[in-house]
């Protein structure tokens, strides 16, 4: 039986994976594997979820109670603490046999809470747990942006993968709902970037970007070390940027890391890791509206080589609310050339600057510019 395994990023701080099985030995059948990961927390100690099942549908367009539902149900619904997911870590759900075809559409179905019972909550942190409203997840559950070919007699992993720093909704009430954004990856053909930060740096938050647009993301550990992936190895947008970032110090940016599938590329070691240094800090905040518009506002800089997100947050569910705090020290860039340690040159032109872009849930986007050289600045508000 063939093997291939996609990675599905589902913006939350954690992923799904299903095992490999023998379900679809039979001509025209193939396997489902559903696993889930971990990206970065952002100020969060525990995200917790209570997985029910997954749902994948050929049809892009089927309804809830539609034909050609296929499911991954768990024996027993599992409570994850997405943030114990870091650095590649996976945790395992389920296995279903399926017709050999291309699938459109997935969705995670989620124990939704009850009572005292939470099944679903986050804690801030030093702070106390909080429920973690999921409106949708136990009805028609969480859409999945991503498709998939299942080959007859082949095996496919799909990993759910969550970052919690933008899913996570804070609401005007001090509640939080979750709001994930999904992507897929085709893990076969997908390889890691590996590294290290002092271990002084420990928490750090590391980005893999192209365009513009974060893929992947998870955060340094005890030792300093980090490790993005699954990462696509990328055959036509070209090689990733790593943007490395914690609060309070100046971003590091190592541009044209190149992903080989199968293979892990390494930035630096535990002898010679990334040393961030400490940066002036000032903040940018304004109001999106209407609230509704579930809108994620993210600080972009452009330095030597392109225009990289260095931070985001969700705005406030009920007020539309954010902020932003960001560095004002030049970042430090430099490209990947394979030899190690990476150089390392401050790019003053970039220094303070940046560009703010709110997204909708719905894809509309706008921006504005900040430049916080001269202080914090308010007032920066996006109206949909």
């Amino acid at each position: 039986m063939k093997r291939t395994s996609i990675l599905l990023p589902l913006l939350l701080g954690g992923a799904l994976v299903l095992p490999g099985c023998n379900t679809g030995d039979s001509a025209g059948s193939g396997t489902l594997n559903v696993a889930l990961t971990d990206a970065p927390s952002c100020g969060y100690d525990h995200v917790y979820i209570t997985v029910d099942r997954v749902r994948v549908n050929a049809s892009a367009v089927a309804g809830e109670n539609a034909a050609g539902w296929h499911e991954v149900v768990l024996d027993i619904p599992r409570k994850i603490d997405l943030l114990s997911l870091t650095n590649g870590v996976l945790t395992e759900l389920g296995q279903t046999g399926l017709p050999a075809g291309h699938y459109q559409q997935v969705r995670l179905v989620l124990v939704p809470n009850s009572g005292n019972v939470l099944n679903n909550s986050v804690v801030p942190s030093g702070g106390s747990e909080h429920a973690l409203a999921t409106p949708s997840a136990a009805q028609s559950g969480y859409k999945v942006v991503g498709e998939f070919n299942v080959g007859s007699n082949e095996v496919v992993d799909l990993v759910l993968d969550f970052d919690a720093c933008r899913s996570i909704v804070p609401k005007g009430n001090g509640g939080y709902a979750l709001k994930p954004v999904v992507t897929a990856t085709v893990q076969a053909v997908s390889g890691s970037i590996a590294g290290y930060v002092d271990p002084a740096d420990a928490g750090a938050t590391v980005y893999a970007e192209q365009d513009g647009q974060i893929v992947k993301g998870t955060v340094a550990d005890g030792n300093g070390y980090f490790l993005l992936a699954p990462v696509l190895r990328s055959s036509t947008n070209g090689n990733y940027d790593v943007v490395i970032t914690r609060p309070g110090d100046t971003t590091t940016i190592v541009r044209g890391v190149p992903v080989v599938a199968r293979a892990t590329t390494t930035l630096s070691t535990n002898a010679q890791p990334f040393l961030l240094a400490p940066s002036p800090t000032q903040s940018a905040s304004g109001t999106v509206t209407p609230a509704s518009a579930e809108a994620v506002v993210e600080a972009l800089q452009a330095s030597s080589g392109g225009t990289l997100v260095i931070a985001g947050v969700p705005a406030n569910l009920d007020t539309g609310s954010y902020a932003l705090t960001l560095p004002t020290a030049a970042p430090l860039v430099g490209s990947y050339t394979g030899t190690l340690p990476v150089s390392l040159i401050p790019d003053t032109t970039a220094a303070g600057r940046y560009t703010l872009r709110a997204t909708t849930a719905l894809g509309a986007s706008q921006t504005q510019e900040a430049n916080l050289q001269g202080g914090d600045i308010t007032g920066l508000d996006f109206l949909f």
